[in-house]
């Protein structure tokens, strides 16, 4: 049975760049490298792959592979983000420490429930750092918030959306 993250994944332009964000800038030490330089399938690969650990052990993890192209593009906060949990009390001195250092900041954004800052990584990744407010475990227990109510009435809207269309 699935137990815990271990890590996500993601592609980087250059790893002492990403490292200076992740550890730096962040906090999050680096844990851990694997030099890849043949795929288990034979090929050959230059690959580096770092671990930044979070508290609760789990893992921020990426790859550098010059000989693999890949695009990078801006992301919009709805396609992609990594959200990271701190303190309340954290969320005013990096957006602080974002803005001194001419990094992407924006926040602070209540959505109810967490209050949350967004900063972009080098490899254009939305970082946001997210504060539990303290009715959080109420609003994110399906037993009473109705999650799934919610959902089967979003589906059932767009099924009547598209067939009016």
């Amino acid at each position: 049975m699935l137990k815990k993250l271990h890590h996500n994944a993601y592609r980087c332009r250059d790893s002492e760049e990403t490292r200076k964000f992740y550890e730096d800038f962040l906090g999050l030490p680096l844990s851990g490298t694997l030099e890849i330089k043949e795929t288990k399938s034979g090929r050959k690969t230059q690959a580096l792959h770092t671990f930044y650990q979070l508290d609760d052990g789990s893992y921020l993890a990426f790859f550098e592979t010059p000989d693999m192209p890949f695009e990078f593009k801006q992301q919009h906060d709805y396609d992609l983000h990594i959200a990271l949990e701190v303190e309340e009390s954290v969320l005013e001195p990096m957006m602080a420490k974002g803005k001194a250092r001419g990094i992407e900041t924006r926040g602070i954004s209540d959505h109810g429930f967490i209050h949350s800052i967004y900063f972009r990584d080098p490899n254009g990744y939305v970082i946001e750092l997210t504060a539990k407010m303290p009715h959080h475990a109420r609003a994110m227990d399906p037993a009473t918030n109705g999650a799934r109510a919610k959902l089967d009435n979003w589906q059932a809207a767009k099924q009547e959306t598209a067939v009016r269309a």
